[in-house]
């Protein structure tokens, strides 16, 4: 079952990352992110029925890593939606205030459950044995009481609880990027490095985890300040100069680093493009 749940989640972070760098401002996009989220937990739930893990352990990473990654994303976009419909149209400062309280909702919400995202950011196991296996559950360590109406044969007593603490994670990363585009305009800063003098604009056409390869290559190379450049610092420039947003480029570039095959292929892309240029020319 190991083989098959990697399939799943390699075929879902291929298929949502077409969601992830689209405009999540967009309502069919978001409704996108759903559908495919719900789709591969579907997967995942069917995957589970038929088959048995080869051991305890196994279970509490795919209950602890595996499910929520799928489920987090899920709750993402069914949050996102939630909020583009209450999102008020006025100025940019009822925007800005409207955003705040987002977050501050979503971080009063973290401090009620502040000991469990402890022992989740410091990546403990002293308590995956009741947290993540299923029918182990001690009510005592139980804070979410809807865990008694989950289905028990595909989920724990804190499954749901590590799929809303990183659905949280990406929400409020997205809302301070809204902030920082709304400060922006509200502060009159242009977006113009990458206008042509007949006002067409050099954007970037291919995929922004293209555009994250290409700034690791060029720092890992020296060929930006001999190599003092920081990858923020990179990624913040190329962001004004295409006008758009990157996300969290060190999440990508963790995913580039575990591809299977072809960990360059943006890279080796340019290079045969850039041959077959050269071949063309000679000819």
């Amino acid at each position: 079952m190991h083989e098959l749940i990697h399939i799943i989640l390699d075929n879902y972070k291929e298929e949502i990352k077409v969601v992830e760098e689209s405009n999540l401002n967009d309502f069919n996009n978001i409704e996108n992110g759903i559908s495919i989220s719900r789709q591969y937990l579907q997967k995942l739930r069917i995957c589970v029925r038929e088959n048995e893990f080869v051991d305890q352990q196994n279970e509490i990473i795919f209950f602890k890593k595996h499910k929520p990654y799928i489920y987090s994303r899920l709750k993402f976009y069914a949050m996102l939606y939630n909020f583009l419909i209450n999102r008020p149209a006025g100025t940019i400062k009822s925007q800005e205030k409207f955003i705040d309280s987002e977050i501050s909702r979503l971080q009063e919400s973290n401090r009620r459950n502040i000991d469990f995202i402890k022992y989740y950011r410091e990546d403990s196991e002293l308590l995956d044995e009741f947290y993540f296996v299923r029918g182990h559950d001690k009510i005592s360590l139980v804070s979410d009481t809807s865990h008694f109406y989950t289905d028990a044969e595909f989920s724990t007593s804190h499954d749901n609880t590590i799929a809303q603490i990183m659905a949280y994670d990406l929400l409020i990363s997205h809302y301070v990027e809204e902030l920082s585009y709304l400060r922006d305009l509200s502060n009159g800063i242009p977006s113009k490095w990458n206008t042509l003098s007949n006002g067409e604009q050099l954007g970037w056409t291919a995929s922004k985890t293209d555009l994250i390869e290409l700034i690791y290559a060029l720092q890992a190379s020296g060929a930006i300040k001999s190599g003092t450049a920081g990858i923020k610092e990179m990624a913040s420039a190329c962001e004004s100069m295409f006008d758009l947003k990157l996300g969290n480029v060190y999440r990508t570039f963790l995913e580039i680093r575990e591809r299977k095959s072809d960990q360059t292929k943006f890279i080796d892309r340019l290079k045969a493009t850039l041959l077959r240029r050269m071949q063309e020319t000679d000819g």
